[in-house]
């Protein structure tokens, strides 16, 4: 099947002063564009800004717009005069009934060649972003490579287009219709990163030992999108990342593959990599005891307090050191009464601790708590 034309065109004619002056008339000279920018900041929409250099005489000139399959938004369509924007002006603009088209009417103080600046809202460009991630052997330090992938389904074709991230190199492509590029636009060297292993009391088993399957413990690589590391530019769009490793014979070892949200200056991107079965955390409830119960007038029990303490025991059993970011859930209204370990609070529920255990070895703790005005 031959390829269908698609193009934008843009025409204009002398209106005449008389009933021709508001007729439609198809017209021989079509401008082509000088310069055209793909604004790709919004994820929804993209804009596209053109100039062209239109020949008008002086007095009212129509100007026809048309764009046959093409995803316009007709609402986003504007034309900005810059050649002589004092001695043109915009008079007024009709939709022709049945047609995807629109006539500017421009009144101009002389006859010359005006420069004007169209823009619109395009939907069917998609962007996807891509993230490469090779890290160092010893995994202090990766570089974080940003492709654009660039899928073009709108119905237009661009042979030379400046295309424009809100962050990144501006680079000039062109793309057609039913075209897909992909383009790396963003390469930031020697990051530094913080391997983290996590264990979330909410979601991973407590004692591992009566699991018949190994528990493991998600690690991730943290990056913080700030200018101390060489970023803090810009937020960091969502995207999918593959991230290898340096193995030390020259070449990389591949080591997972996710997704990371959009990730605002001042923020970390978290990489997951996998779990380590290095690492074991065992947890066990040694107390948790009512108080303060509170019975009605049918010596039903509607309202307690608990009293409890929580063991912690992690073990490394790497032969490096690590530091573990351990999150425990308290619901509800709670109080601490003795915990040697600091915390922060994640929410108003979770308290994460950050606990470095030294290689070959194991910490353990306890955190006694007091949970209040528990429902049955």
């Amino acid at each position: 099947m031959g390829k269908m034309l698609k193009c934008l065109t843009v025409t204009f004619v002398l209106a005449l002063v008389c009933a021709s002056a508001s007729a439609r008339t198809k017209l021989v000279a079509l401008p082509e564009r000088d310069a055209t920018i793909i604004r790709l900041d919004n994820p929804a929409h993209t804009l596209v800004e053109e100039e062209r250099v239109l020949t008008l005489q002086k007095g009212e000139n129509q100007i026809d717009f048309s764009w046959k399959g093409v995803h316009i938004d007709p609402d986003s369509i504007r034309i900005l005069i810059l050649s002589h924007p004092t001695k043109v002006r915009l008079i007024s603009v009709s939709y022709p009934p049945g047609e995807d088209a629109l006539v500017w009417n421009i009144y101009s103080d002389g006859a010359w060649e005006e420069t004007v600046r169209i823009s619109y809202l395009l939907t069917g460009i998609d962007r996807l972003i891509e993230y490469k991630a090779p890290t160092a052997k010893d995994e202090s330090k990766l570089d974080l490579n940003s492709f654009l992938v660039l899928r073009n389904f709108s119905g237009e074709d661009f042979m030379s287009a400046k295309v424009i991230l809100n962050y990144g190199e501006a680079f000039e492509k062109g793309i057609q219709h039913e075209e897909t590029k992909r383009m790396l636009f963003l390469s930031s060297k020697d990051l530094p990163i913080r391997k983290v292993f996590t264990f979330d009391a909410a979601t991973l088993p407590w004692d591992p030992e009566k699991v018949p399957e190994n528990v493991g413990i998600p690690v991730t690589y943290e990056i913080k999108n700030s200018a101390e590391v060489g970023l803090g530019k810009f937020g960091l769009w969502d995207g999918k990342a593959r991230i290898y490793q340096d193995d030390g014979h020259g070449s990389t070892i591949f080591l997972g593959e996710d997704r990371t949200p959009f990730v605002p200056v001042g923020e970390k991107m978290k990489l997951y990599i996998g779990d380590s079965r290095d690492i074991v955390v065992t947890q066990r409830k040694m107390r948790e005891e009512r108080t303060n119960i509170t019975r009605n007038k049918n010596n039903q029990i509607v309202l307690f307090d608990t009293d409890e303490v929580l063991s912690i025991k992690i073990e490394n059993f790497k032969d490096k050191d690590a530091v573990l970011t351990l999150i425990e859930h308290i619901p509800g209204q709670w109080e601490i009464v003795k915990c040697p370990r600091k915390y922060e609070l994640d929410d108003a529920y979770a308290l994460k601790f950050e606990i470095p255990v030294k290689a070959r070895d194991k910490v353990e703790f306890s955190m006694h708590y007091q949970r209040k005005n528990v429902r049955p």
